[in-house]
């Protein structure tokens, strides 16, 4: 499925040093997710680092909203 960045993402990404493949993986193969209404929240641990994706999924794309790692 596509996944699209919001610009809000894309600032935190390189602000964060996290990979745009990172999220794909995150979002692909997660440790666990959290779902808030339309709000998905897929968590995994990346090179010792516990990273949080919020997305959307649609019904043709997943929109990235935001992406930071915890602790």
């Amino acid at each position: 499925m596509l996944i699209i960045f919001s610009l809000h993402a894309k600032k935190r990404l390189k602000e964060r040093t996290i990979k745009e493949k990172e999220v794909h993986e995150i979002i692909e193969i997660p440790e666990y997710t959290i779902r808030r209404g339309k709000i998905i929240e897929a968590f995994k641990k990346i090179n010792n680092r516990l990273i949080k994706v919020v997305y959307i999924k649609k019904e043709n794309y997943i929109k990235v909203i935001t992406v930071y790692p915890i602790g």
